[in-house]
């Protein structure tokens, strides 16, 4: 059996150099940061390393430049922000390693904050270079993983560079995998999985991996009318995947053998494009010039249901074109009972996908799951039952 590692509370840390692997990969637009919800999800921990009297020093990525210096991609437009929100002095360095990265982080007084320049501009990250994670690990003088969403990737700051310093799982890594693994191994039942998305191939893995374990999949979005024209239905111009019917017969054979409900839209809001007023349709009256952009009424009710059944669901993919508040309606209302249990202490629930999270966010409902995880491709691959790289470092076994 095994278990991360984690950093005793009161092990002492004052004067201590923390490398802290944390994801500031946020959106910018024309030099300004548009959406800081991963730096505020960040904010609490730095806080307590402040207060517990360290040398923070933040190691991150900034989208895909490859190896390259890339000013766009700086992370330089962060710092005057977690100084802002940290209410403390956060020195950026232009450098992620060498020596002048080693010799800056001794002098920062004890309670600041060193934010080194973005990883990957070190074409070494993303090979997972020895040479690298030791330049790296002599900036601090423990490190903690705080990232689970890049801790599916091979790379030197989450993987290589924890055989060359004392390393730790952070507070918040350790959160999201139990979360994960309580949803997969023990979670309280009935347990159901929403799931939508525009490919039911980038999504099969997880599928199969929860068919053994919950009671009901109910599948939506895009990803429902895959089924709905395997079923006979005409599904007009929607957006299907083509040529995944041995896919979609394994899973619903799969579901037959597991004993679990499959649960698919009954009826549909349609549409002639994007723009046009949507109309309920059942399945068998769509026609060839239709869009499907939501569930209908009689899914919708369907679905509440389901989630009034249960006492633990995981949503990941909204159920329509949500952006658009004429196709809203669906994701809205499965937001909002979803919510509604879990503050009545009925249900556990966990949100996880960009998609879905935006949907959230639209409709005032971020505050009222017990979990929403950031991690994207890091949390769907957990899902799926694969081992990753960067929680598979920080492991011992008991």
């Amino acid at each position: 059996m095994s278990k991360l590692k984690a950093l005793d509370e009161n092990f002492n840390l004052t004067d201590k150099r923390v490398l802290l692997r944390v994801d500031l990969n946020v959106p910018i637009t024309n030099g300004k940061v548009t959406d800081k919800s991963k730096i505020n999800k960040i904010v609490p921990v730095i806080k307590e390393f402040i207060r517990r009297k360290t040398k923070i020093i933040l190691i991150s990525h900034l989208g895909r430049p490859e190896g390259k210096i890339d000013q766009k991609l700086s992370l330089k437009v962060i710092a005057p922000i977690l100084e802002t929100s940290l209410n403390s002095k956060v020195h950026f360095f232009d450098e992620s390693y060498g020596s002048s990265a080693i010799e800056k982080s001794k002098k920062i007084n004890s309670g600041e904050v060193l934010l080194l320049e973005n990883i990957r501009f070190n074409k070494g990250e993303e090979l997972n270079e020895v040479s690298l994670a030791k330049e790296l690990s002599k900036i601090g003088d423990i490190y903690i993983n705080e990232a689970f969403s890049c801790s599916h990737r091979a790379h030197v700051s989450v993987c290589e560079i924890t055989k060359h310093i004392d390393s730790y799982a952070g507070k918040l890594l350790t959160e999201e995998v139990n979360v994960i693994k309580m949803l997969t191994s023990n979670a309280k039942k009935p347990v159901t999985c929403i799931v939508g998305g525009a490919k039911i191939s980038t999504k099969i893995r997880i599928i199969n991996n929860l068919i053994k374990k919950i009671k009901n999949i109910i599948i939506v979005g895009a990803m429902a009318n895959n089924f709905i024209k395997y079923k006979g239905y005409n599904i007009g111009k929607s957006l299907f995947e083509k040529n995944q019917e041995k896919l979609l017969k394994d899973i619903l054979k799969q579901c037959d053998i597991n004993s679990c409900n499959l649960i698919l839209p009954e009826d549909v809001i349609v549409s002639k494009d994007y723009n046009s007023k949507g109309q309920l349709k059942s399945l068998n009256k769509i026609d060839e010039n239709d869009l499907i952009l939501d569930i209908g009424n009689k899914t919708i009710e369907n679905i509440l249901k389901k989630i009034d059944e249960s006492k633990t669901v995981l949503w990941n993919g909204p159920a329509g074109y949500f952006e658009i508040e004429e196709f809203s309606l669906g994701s809205n209302k499965i937001a909002n009972k979803i919510v509604e249990n879990t503050k009545k202490k009925i249900l556990t629930s966990i949100a996880g996908g960009g998609d879905t999270i935006a949907a959230i966010n639209k409709f005032g409902c971020s505050n009222g799951f017990t979990y929403i995880s950031t991690a994207g491709g890091a949390f769907l691959e957990f899902l799926e039952g694969k081992k990753l790289p960067g929680i598979n470092a920080l492991e011992i076994n008991e």
